[in-house]
């Protein structure tokens, strides 16, 4: 995957970064644009300078291309270091094979192209997503991606799986699970946590969550750890601490922020860093999770369905009292008080940019009419008609299905996606229809009353956001 590694990233960065959650694979992007390569122009083809970085999602190398008269040298210079890259004023990126390239800003003066070096058809896909969904670019692809114009959607080894309950025996030496068989039951999912006591990774697959949250090793706050720190002769601190990495242990964000199970790295804090393992944190992540800033548009289980453990802002846990207090008195050791954070934006990055989008009137036929739903984009895998004032669909599992919600239906991630095209109320072969919940018809669309359709590619990847007038 290649998505935007820039300083006009910073909002995915800080989904990724803070939290640590989980999956880039291609299944999850985060931001949309509606503006495609045909609906583009004047773009300047002049190059003033490049900067070669590493892509720090990705791991590899990428070339950005500052296009035309609105760059000088000095602000590329600076953007280049933003990206920690290798920056040459008049030079153009020059490789011998690429993917295409994302152009950035098409709209504005400050418009860049970021060339994508490689030769694997394989890739064209995930790097489209990357750019258009993850960056919000629009995706130039060369003749390697060129092959199909027409967009397939989202494949199914790449779409969001939605986490399944699993119920196993205990592991040896351990005590009975809580179900009345005995056995301990946890659903494979970013939000989930297995019984208090265990560790999720024993009773749950970290797979299907990677493909729910974007995912990529990142550097800790520090690699440096004081043994003489007092807090280590603290007995009663360092049973608190204790408390805190078992509750991180059992519920999956220990998928991401363990050096064991994270697959390329573990994203900023990770519990093995050392006895004092919460210093890798960033003050703005000890804030989340000291529940200073809101982190509510990740979503969550309520407590009866995870094991006990719930979470209104933070790290899920069966005491959410004792785990904010926890990171708080941290900070408050750090010197920082609750005011130092009151200017930070929620945190969720574009998820949270997507729970508060606000959409404008549906264009070139999009909407519901005759009852034949018409959007623009890629193939869907969720459909929603909403009411106008319906608030937007986001994460599952309690975001996903707002109140206002009219119709809803999804496939799962082994069918395929739909094109646009198909008629309200009905349901496609090998998808389920989650609204209404009887099964039933949805109600029937009001002449002259607004309504709102969303379309996704797949969850958080909006391909249609608009207000439609029933005819």
């Amino acid at each position: 995957m290649h998505p935007i590694s820039s300083h006009r990233a910073s909002k995915l960065a800080s989904l990724a970064l803070s939290i640590g959650t989980l999956g880039l694979g291609g299944a999850l992007g985060l931001t949309s644009t509606s503006c495609a390569l045909e609906d583009i122009s004047d773009i300047p083809e002049f190059v003033q300078g490049k900067c070669v970085y590493v892509n720090r999602f990705s791991n590899r190398e990428e070339c950005r291309e500052y296009l035309g008269e609105a760059w000088d040298e000095g602000v590329a210079s600076e953007d280049c270091q933003d990206a920690k890259g290798e920056f040459e004023w008049g030079a153009a990126c020059n490789y011998e094979s690429t993917l295409g390239r994302c152009i950035m800003n098409a709209e504005d003066d400050d418009v860049y192209a970021i060339q994508m070096p490689g030769d694997d058809e394989a890739d064209c896909a995930s790097s489209k997503r990357g750019c258009q969904f993850f960056g919000g670019g629009v995706f130039d692809p060369s003749p390697v991606c060129g092959g199909n114009p027409e967009d397939p959607g989202i494949p199914s080894d790449e779409a969001f799986q939605a986490g399944e309950l699993i119920c196993v025996p205990p592991m040896d030496g351990e005590p009975q699970g809580v179900n009345d068989d005995g056995e301990v039951c946890t659903r494979e999912d970013i939000h989930s946590c297995t019984e208090a006591g265990r560790k999720f990774a024993d009773y749950a697959s970290c797979d299907p969550i990677y493909t729910q949250r974007p995912y990529g090793p990142a550097n800790p706050a520090t690699d440096e750890f004081d043994p003489d720190d007092p807090r280590l002769a603290d007995d009663e601190y360092m049973a608190e601490l204790a408390w805190v990495t078992e509750q991180v242990e059992a519920c999956a964000c220990v998928c991401c922020h363990s050096s064991e199970l994270a697959p390329d790295g573990p994203s900023n804090w990770y519990i093995e860093a050392s006895p004092l393992w919460v210093d890798t944190f960033y003050p703005s992540g000890l804030a989340m999770m000291a529940g200073w800033i809101d982190s509510s548009s990740f979503g969550a289980f309520p407590p009866e369905e995870n094991n006990g453990f719930s979470r209104e802002n933070g790290m899920p846990s069966t005491d959410e009292e004792r785990m904010t207090a926890f990171f708080a008195n941290e900070l408050q050791r750090l010197g920082y008080t609750q005011a130092d954070f009151g200017d930070n934006e929620p945190f969720g990055g574009p998820l949270y940019e997507q729970l508060i989008y606000e959409p404008g009137r549906c264009e070139n036929g999009e909407g519901v009419q005759d009852g034949v739903i018409t959007w623009e984009g890629s193939p869907a895998r969720l459909v929603y008609v909403l009411e106008a004032d319906a608030a937007n669909p986001t994460v599952p599992p309690n975001l996903d299905l707002p109140e206002g919600t009219l119709w809803n239906i999804i496939v799962p991630w082994t069918g395929d996606p739909i094109k646009s095209g198909i008629r309200y109320g009905d349901i496609p072969e090998g998808w389920t229809q989650r609204i209404p919940e009887s099964g039933g018809e949805p109600p029937a669309l009001e002449a002259g009353k607004d309504y709102y359709l969303y379309v996704l590619a797949d969850y958080i990847i909006p391909t249609t956001r608009c207000i439609f007038t029933a005819q």
